[in-house]
C-alpha cells in the first residue's frame, strides 16, 4: 500500500502550476514533472508516468489533462480549475506580448537565428525529458519493448496516431495481462 501523503491545497495547485507555466513556457511537461514529483512530492515517479499515460489518451494537450487530473485528484473541481488557470495564466500573457514583438521584428536576421537556436535547444530538452519520464519503465523489460515498438510504429513507420495508439494500447494491455497472468 502506498504511503499516505497530504494533498496540496487549491492555492498550492494554482501557485505550483503558475510557476510551471512561467518557467516551462513552450515545454511545460518536464517542469510539471519536476514540480509534481521531485520538488513537491505530490506523486511518485511511477504515479506521474501512469497519470501521464492515461492523460495521453484524452483529447487536448497532455499537460493540460495532467494538470486537470491532478487538481481534481486532490481538490475536486476547484483544484482542477485552479491548477489549469495557474498553468495557463502566464503563458497566455507571454504569448500575447511576444506576438506583438514578433509582428514588428520577424524579418530581422538576429530573430531568425534565435529561432533556429531555440528549435535545437527545445529538441535536446525534449529528449532529455523523455528519458527522465521513462525512468520508471526501465526496470520492466516488457514496458521497454512496448515503448520501442511505439517508437518504431510512430517515428519510423509513420503510422497515424489515430490508428497506432489504440492498437498499441490494446496489444500492450493484452501482452502484459498474459505475462502477469
Amino acid at each position: 500500500m502506498p504511503e499516505t501523503r497530504s494533498g496540496p491545497s487549491v492555492f498550492d495547485l494554482f501557485a505550483g502550476f503558475l510557476m510551471v507555466g512561467v518557467c516551462g513556457f513552450g515545454g511545460v511537461l518536464p517542469w510539471a514533472r519536476r514540480m509534481i514529483v521531485e520538488q513537491r512530492k505530490w506523486l511518485t515517479p511511477a504515479e506521474f508516468t501512469d497519470m501521464l499515460g492515461l492523460c495521453q489518451f484524452l483529447p487536448g494537450g497532455n499537460i493540460m489533462n495532467v494538470t486537470i487530473a491532478l487538481g481534481a485528484r486532490f481538490q475536486g473541481v476547484a483544484g482542477a480549475i485552479a491548477a489549469l488557470f495557474g498553468l495557463m495564466a502566464a503563458p497566455v500573457a507571454i504569448v500575447i506580448a511576444l506576438g506583438v514583438l514578433y509582428d514588428r521584428y520577424a524579418d530581422a536576421p538576429p530573430v531568425l537565428r534565435a529561432f533556429v537556436a531555440l528549435a535545437a535547444a527545445a529538441a535536446g530538452y525534449l529528449l532529455a525529458s523523455a528519458w527522465k519520464i521513462a525512468a520508471p519503465l526501465r526496470r520492466r523489460p516488457w514496458a521497454v519493448a512496448i515503448a520501442g515498438c511505439t517508437v518504431l510504429v510512430i517515428a519510423v513507420m509513420r503510422l497515424p496516431l489515430l490508428f497506432a495508439l489504440p492498437a498499441l494500447a490494446v496489444t500492450s494491455t493484452l501482452l502484459l495481462w498474459r505475462v502477469r497472468g
